[in-house]
């Protein structure tokens, strides 16, 4: 738990995988451990310069800008290299790459990027992995308590492909979840606005509220147990932990989610042998809108959560 002070100035020319970057998620990818507040502040004084001049946030950069980065204080805490099995795990589960994109299968219990009390993350791994590759950066996010497709762009042409085609609804992602209680109807759709919340500790808190986003989500009926559903779900929108609000407002929260379930009902399945939550992003596919190429994965589920289907 150390703070070190970079004592160079750094001067960075922008390249193509920069190239419509703004300025300050620019430098958040650069100073890894150093606080957003901070590097606003540096902004606004004035410390940072593109081509000498000075320069806002929102500045797009262009190939050929030359960057100054002043010294900086890097908060180390969160900048732990992953294990020598984190990396093989990672590795393991790749299901897909070529010169633009990575698909992992990402486990459970692995957030995407570190964090408070998270020392690294699934990206940290894969940067680790791909240590030959100047360009590594996530496309989207989901939870570390849930398994699955992770799409990850090896550079910034893909990453701003994709991520437009997430900001327009054009990628299909469709989740696996066991639900708690039975599902009569083959299809059901809810369609109600979800509301953020963030704690003092930084974590999320999401619920269903009047003047939340509008949000909707698909469950489809897969397989019924005793007392559980097996659905796909598919969400239509893309708010942070949406498939588990809206599973809890149907009355049938998903399998080992301690946030959104209650006390007995998390442990009574933990005590049936389920450890992690049971939400899956099992398949991902969209239509690159330059190549018109047509990506679709699917990730297998984890051997945890298909034993503890063999139970029911």
């Amino acid at each position: 738990m150390k703070t070190e002070l970079q004592h160079t100035v750094q001067f960075v020319e922008v390249d193509e995988n920069a190239e419509g970057q703004r300025l300050d998620n620019f430098l958040m990818s650069r100073l890894k451990g150093v606080p957003k507040g901070h590097i606003y502040k540096i902004i606004r004084r004035g410390e940072v310069r593109i081509n000498k001049g000075r320069a806002k946030n929102v500045y797009r950069l262009q190939v050929g800008d030359v960057v100054r980065i002043p010294p900086v204080k890097v908060d180390n805490r969160h900048t732990e290299a992953p294990s020598v099995g984190v990396l093989a795990t990672i590795e393991s589960r790749i299901i897909f790459e070529d010169g633009d994109l990575i698909v992992l299968n990402k486990p459970s219990g692995i957030a995407v990027h570190g964090g408070t009390a998270i020392n690294f993350g699934a990206i940290d791994a894969v940067r680790a992995l791909r240590k030959d590759d100047s360009f590594i950066e996530l496309i989207h996010r989901i939870d570390k308590a849930t398994s699955g497709c992770l799409l990850i762009a090896k550079n910034r042409k893909m990453l701003n492909a994709v991520q437009g085609l997430l900001r327009s609804r054009h990628v299909k992602k469709t989740y696996t979840a066991l639900l708690l209680g039975v599902q009569h109807q083959k299809t059901v759709t809810v369609s109600a606005p979800l509301e953020k919340r963030t704690l003092k500790s930084g974590e999320h808190r999401v619920r269903v509220h009047p003047q939340g986003k509008p949000s909707q989500t698909e469950f489809t009926r897969l397989c019924t147990y005793k007392r559980t559903t097996l659905v796909s779900a598919s969400p239509k929108t893309g708010r942070t932990h949406q498939i588990r609000v809206h599973a809890k407002h149907l009355g049938r929260p998903i399998a080992g989610d301690e946030r959104y379930s209650t006390a007995a009902q998390y442990k009574h399945v933990r005590e049936q042998g389920l450890k992690r939550l049971f939400l899956h992003a099992s398949e991902i596919s969209f239509e690159h809108p330059v190549s018109n190429k047509q990506y679709a994965f699917k990730a297998p589920l984890d051997s945890a959560l298909e034993n503890y289907l063999e139970t029911l």
